[in-house]
């Protein structure tokens, strides 16, 4: 008879953690329809939110997260709209593919654009990137406005990024510029309505970059 007990949770190691973590969110997956590599971005939201219903509503366009390993692959840069998700990715693992993680908010060119223009920093840092934008990965976590940047971008037909992660939160434009993302023509992932914020957009792309250095 085995009288082992499963050891106390304030005791496990962070490799245990993550293991029963990963077994409960499988147990509550249910039957997911997706692709295999949009379940692994569905897992990686669900774990950072704790909301595995939420995550499972998740809008893909077809191939988008295809397309964001390839990106990853191939070392296209990786665009956040502000420090908080820059500071989430696993910048040690995007940059085996040499990918650079890449946040222009806090660019002293990019307060002054946006002061002399009466914008958002974040709507001026999307600009500022524009030259890196065609076949780069864009994770979008926090300001609607730098979404609506991109999208307008893409609309003029002045980039193509391989995949755009858009998922600002808020009450102002938020689902305004989610809605906006889904008619454009190009990669994309994203969700109905107000909700979303950094950690979402962190943990797709860490998912994605996770499936490009495994693969």
């Amino acid at each position: 008879m085995d009288n082992r007990t499963e050891k106390p949770d304030r005791f496990l190691s962070p490799e245990e953690i993550e293991k029963k973590s990963f077994r409960i969110l499988e147990s509550l997956m249910g039957d997911y329809s997706g692709t295999a590599e949009e379940r692994e971005v569905v897992l990686r939201i669900a774990h950072a939110t704790t909301d595995v219903e939420w995550a499972k509503t998740f809008l893909f366009s077809p191939g988008a997260v295809e397309s964001g390993i390839e990106a990853i692959r191939r070392g296209a840069p990786i665009i956040t709209d502000v420090e908080m998700v820059r500071s989430g990715i696993r910048r040690s693992a995007a940059e085996r593919t040499g990918s650079p993680v890449l946040c222009f908010l806090n660019d002293a060119d990019v307060a002054e654009e946006a002061k002399r223009r009466h914008t958002t920093r974040a709507r001026a840092a999307m600009r500022k990137a524009l030259p890196l934008l065609d076949g780069a990965v864009v994770a979008i976590g926090n300001a609607p406005t730098a979404l609506f940047e991109v999208c307008d971008m893409v609309e003029k037909g002045l980039c193509i990024p391989a995949l755009v992660a858009g998922i600002p939160v808020g009450f102002v434009g938020a689902a305004e510029s989610h809605d906006e993302l889904t008619k454009l023509d190009c990669p994309w992932i994203t969700h109905e309505g107000p909700r979303g914020g950094s950690a979402a957009a962190t943990a797709i792309i860490n998912a994605v970059i996770r499936l490009a250095v495994k693969g």
